[in-house]
């Protein structure tokens, strides 16, 4: 019997139970096209129709007469799937007891065939030339980090605390002094003829990234990889990534899978921002995806931020990441403002800080931070103090402007005629500032002076050096030419009430990100808080503050400390999973499992668990994610239908809520 060319291919389906390698016949008419990498398309006799996939590799020819069905189509003669990028999305799936197919799904691009044949047609890149004054450049910006390029060289994971301050480029548009940090590392890297990552949370830390790096690697070798991009020119730039010559790809999460050729850095900004959490199945933090990616391709791995995250600091505990400590430690001046004797308990901005804004005023621009957008956020009964909920849907109600209507911020009914379920009260007041009535009362106590709001229906990019207020919810402040000539940092003692385990860390984020807006020397007030939050804001120490909190969470063990698994479903369906990960790791002990407990229309459970058990408690809660999928899979003709067993799990969850 003649031997069958085979190919090994993972289809691209949702479906858990066909996460695997299926074996296809290869005919003739497809012998020359059939390569590993390329996108195909393959019958699926299960359910009798024609299915996208990936050939993932090509299997020893076959001489055995076991029935194979053939190959359909090859859609694309591109081999967008490398074995490195196939290597490390079965690594994060199994990692995280998910698919691969989810993680290529967010990793490779749609394709735009006419994107695609003008790739095809074009002269593949050139190795760039980094000049020779960009070389001496990123030498002398790395400077500030003794130990910095050697580490490059080497390979190494670092943490980084990146310099506080803001910084021009040679156009005068206002930049991080992050930004000019990595870019210079990047430059380092493509210089010797490998490529970088980085990493960001949003299009604006993007945007700044870009700018620092355009005057120093061409054009050509500068990828960015953004979802905001439109999909022709995100798929045009994932096929610059498959090219030979090295380059610098710039991006989100995605940007961590990004197939470069000999890779030499994986940085990742701000880790701790959600936005670089994917929520997507199987849900891998950017994190991760890049520590996994710096193990299997080498090259080195930096992660660099404000503050340290809890995560972070593990890694540097355990010895797995080395702290990288600048030569001169810069810090912004913080000053914990608070109500002075004779001053209102309830004076929202105190003389201090009030002080400082109005002499600063006299330079430049000055930032105010708030927690929440809009006018009125919250409104309570003016009578019993109620929060003032809608009656159809019982969302909380909010005033859009002065003298309004209140409204739901769930359903958006205009709750006229309201009335306090519990006092019958008619009159509503106004429980929070938001970032436009705060611009409004400073607008009144500064008349004269130009008042910029800067959130999420405002977005501002940037301010010039010219008096201005800047009223800014958290994430959403502009940066400012020569930085803001004082920070004053509101509403933190609500920021801190928030139901979360991590906010403590978001909220010392949130300020120290803001503080690093400030000019050299300018004074960021943190209003109204105390505690060892404040103290490591006004200490500049985040790291210390991250060990503090690792300390507190290890006899709790909450996570970091331990892994974390949510496992989500029908009754059934979580309790035969958790025998079932009893049964194959016995080392859990009594304590492991919190719940089930009702969540929705069924369950959850939390699985808590040490590293070294990650492999086995994935393995074995994604065979019970398999198992429940076929048991409530459609049956056939005839026969009665099965009760439906579904079952969700994700592995480090970002939240406990149960």
């Amino acid at each position: 019997m003649t031997a069958r060319r085979v190919a090994r291919v993972l289809i691209d389906s949702p479906l858990p139970q066909l996460d695997r390698l299926f074996d296809y016949a290869i005919p003739e008419s497809l012998a020359d096209e059939a390569v590993a990498g390329v996108r195909v398309r393959v019958p699926l006799r299960s359910a009798g129709r024609m299915v996208d996939g990936f050939l993932v590799e090509l299997g020893e020819p076959d001489a055995s007469d076991r029935p194979l069905s053939e190959l359909d189509a090859v859609v694309s003669p591109v081999p967008v799937l490398t074995p490195g990028l196939y290597r490390l999305a079965r690594r994060a799936a199994d990692r995280a007891a998910g698919s691969a197919g989810d993680i290529l799904r967010l990793a490779i691009p749609r394709r735009m065939v006419r994107a695609e044949k003008a790739w095809l047609n074009a002269e593949p890149p050139s190795p760039p030339e980094v000049p020779a004054e960009s070389r001496a450049w990123a030498q002398e910006t790395l400077a500030s980090y003794p130990g910095f390029v050697p580490a490059l060289d080497d390979g190494e994971r670092l943490a980084i605390d990146a310099p506080p301050s803001p910084a021009l480029l040679a156009d005068g548009s206002p930049v991080g002094s992050w930004a000019l940090m990595l870019a210079a590392a990047a430059v380092h890297v493509l210089a010797q003829g490998r490529s970088a990552i980085i990493a960001v949370p949003d299009h604006r830390d993007l945007a700044q990234l870009e700018s620092a790096l355009a005057p120093h690697v061409p054009a050509a070798a500068l990828v960015r990889d953004d979802s905001k991009r439109s999909a022709p020119a995100r798929y045009a730039a994932y096929l610059r990534t498959l090219s030979d010559a090295p380059c610098v790809v710039i991006g989100n999460r995605s940007a961590a899978y990004a197939p470069v050729a000999n890779l030499g850095l994986v940085a990742l900004w701000d880790d701790g921002d959600p936005l670089l959490s994917e929520p997507l199945s199987p849900g891998v933090h950017t994190r991760d995806a890049a520590l996994l990616r710096q193990e299997l391709d080498g090259g080195a791995l930096v992660f660099a931020g404000h503050t340290r995250t809890s995560d972070v600091e593990r890694l540097v505990a355990v010895g797995w990441v080395r702290d990288l400590p600048a030569a001169r430690r810069r810090s912004p001046r913080v000053v914990l403002s608070a109500t002075r004797e004779g001053e209102s308990r309830g004076a929202r901005v105190p003389s201090s800080a009030f002080a400082a804004a109005r002499e600063a005023l006299a330079t430049g621009p000055v930032l105010v931070q708030v927690s929440r957008p809009g006018y009125a956020p919250v409104l309570v009964c003016a009578e019993c103090r109620n929060p003032a909920r809608c009656a159809h849907c019982g969302g909380p109600l909010h005033a859009s402007r002065q003298g309004a209507l209140p409204a739901c911020t769930w359903c958006g009914r205009v709750a006229a005629g309201w009335t306090c379920p519990e006092c019958s009260s008619t009159r509503v007041r106004m429980a929070s500032s938001g970032s436009e009535r705060t611009a409004d009362e400073l607008g009144r106590a500064f008349p004269g002076v130009r008042v910029i709001v800067a959130d999420g229906d405002h977005p501002v990019a940037q301010v010039d050096d010219k008096p201005a207020l800047v009223v800014a919810t958290r994430g959403a402040e502009p940066l400012a030419t020569g930085g803001y000539r004082t920070v004053i940092l509101l509403d933190g003692d609500r920021m801190l009430l928030a139901d979360d385990l991590r906010i403590g860390e978001s909220c010392l984020r949130w300020w120290s990100n803001a503080a690093a807006l400030a000019a050299p020397g300018a004074p960021v007030h943190l209003v109204g808080v105390t505690g060892q939050v404040a103290r490591a804001l006004a200490t500049w120490t985040q790291a210390g503050y991250a060990r503090a909190e690792l300390s507190d969470r290890t006899p709790l063990r909450m996570p970091p400390t331990v892994r974390v698994a949510a496992v989500d479903g029908t009754r059934p369906a979580v309790d035969a999973a958790l025998a079932d990960l009893r049964r194959a790791v016995p080392e859990l002990d009594a304590e492991a499992v919190l719940g089930p407990l009702p969540r929705g229309e069924g369950v959850r459970a939390l699985v808590r668990f040490e590293y070294a058990l990650g492999t086995r408690v994935a393995v074995s809660l994604r065979a019970a994610v398999v198992a429940a999928a076929v048991k409530s899979r459609r049956p056939a003709k005839g026969r009665p239908a099965a009760p439906a067993n579904t079952l969700r799990v994700r592995v480090d969850v970002p939240d406990l809520d149960l």
